[in-house]
C-alpha cells in the first residue's frame, strides 16, 4: 500500500462510522485489507465488544477491498453481510483481515477474520458487494 493510497482512504473516512468507531487502516490492496479497532467505546452494556461493531469493522475492510478491486471510476456497495461471533472481548483491540472469495466484474465477495490481541478468532464474517460505475459528474448514486 502506498502512503498516498493510505492517506486518501483515511481522509475519506473522516466523520464516518469508521472514524467514530476508531477504525485504523493498516494495510490495503484488492487482495487483502487489514484494519484494527479499539474495544473501548465499542462495547455493549455488559462491557463486551458489541457484535455490531465487529460487523461494522468487517464490512469496512471488505468494502475497501471491493472498491480497490473495482478500480478507477467505480465503487462498491455492500449487498449482504453475515457474521458468526466466536468469543467475547473486553479490552484491547480487534483486528480484521479481509481476503477475497470472488473477484468478478460486477460482484465481489470477501471473508473477514476478526481476531483479538492474542490472535484468537473473535468473529468470522462474509461480505458480498456489487461493483458500480461512478456517475460521470461525481454525484451520488442511490440504489
Amino acid at each position: 500500500m502506498t502512503a498516498h493510497l493510505l492517506a486518501r482512504l483515511q481522509a475519506a473516512s473522516v466523520g464516518t462510522l469508521s472514524d467514530r468507531l476508531g477504525i485504523e487502516l493498516l494495510e490495503a490492496s484488492a487482495e487483502r485489507v487489514v484494519a484494527r479497532m479499539p474495544v473501548a467505546g465499542n462495547t455493549q452494556p455488559f462491557g463486551l465488544l458489541h457484535g455490531g461493531a465487529s460487523v461494522a469493522l468487517a464490512e469496512t475492510v471488505g468494502s475497501i477491498a471491493a472498491t480497490l478491486h473495482a478500480g478507477t471510476g467505480r465503487t462498491a456497495v455492500g449487498t449482504e453481510v453475515n457474521a458468526t461471533h466466536h468469543r467475547s472481548v473486553r479490552e484491547g483491540h480487534v483486528t480484521a483481515t479481509a481476503t477475497p472469495l470472488h473477484h468478478g466484474a460486477r460482484t465481489a465477495s470477501y471473508q473477514v477474520a476478526v481476531v483479538d490481541d492474542d490472535d484468537r478468532r473473535v468473529c468470522t464474517a462474509r461480505l458480498s458487494c456489487m461493483l458500480l460505475d461512478l456517475p460521470a459528474d461525481g454525484g451520488r448514486q442511490d440504489g
